[in-house]
């Protein structure tokens, strides 16, 4: 009698399925990814910038450009270059099979919508260019994702997205 008690009340046969806890990546760890993928980033773009440098150099001679005007125009390219990478990057990575950037996946994090599901390349974009304002108010909207209950930063929050661990 004593054991049909015990198994009426263990987890396997209970009427109810069991859900498995989700693990939010905290402040810290997602620092350490960005941090990975930045240096990721600029392996790729920086042998490309000194490229293009090397040609409005060339350009700017050609033209007899003035060397403010070859630095304002190398500045902007490098800064529209650095943006388009980074971009391309996360968006492409987070919104693929993989949920994640390389920095991330180090971490076995992930990437996804409030249902846990992969979230679109439109809404990678716009977590993407939400950290542009989670960094323009004194970096708040990054530490925020130490003290949510979710771990969701500003940008996170304007994309309705979440980092967990992979279960």
């Amino acid at each position: 009698m004593a054991a049909a008690a015990a198994n009426a009340a263990s987890p396997a046969t209970s009427p109810f399925p069991m859900l498995a806890s989700v693990h939010y990546g905290g402040f810290w760890i997602r620092f350490v990814a960005a941090f990975l993928d930045l240096i990721i980033v600029q392996t790729v773009v920086l042998p490309i910038a000194f490229v293009l440098g090397g040609m409005i150099g060339v350009a700017s001679i050609a033209t007899r450009m003035p060397a403010v005007g070859t630095r304002i125009v190398g500045m902007i390219v490098g800064l529209a270059l650095g943006i388009v990478a980074s971009w391309t990057y996360e968006a492409a990575m987070e919104s693929s099979a993989k949920q994640a950037t390389l920095g991330k996946m180090i971490f076995n994090l992930q990437v996804t919508d409030l249902n846990s599901q992969r979230i679109s390349f439109a809404r990678a974009s716009g977590r993407h260019f939400g950290k542009y304002v989670s960094g323009m108010i004194l970096l708040i909207g990054y530490i925020m994702a130490g003290f949510s209950e979710k771990k969701q930063a500003l940008h996170d929050l304007i994309a309705n997205t979440l980092v967990q661990y992979r279960r």
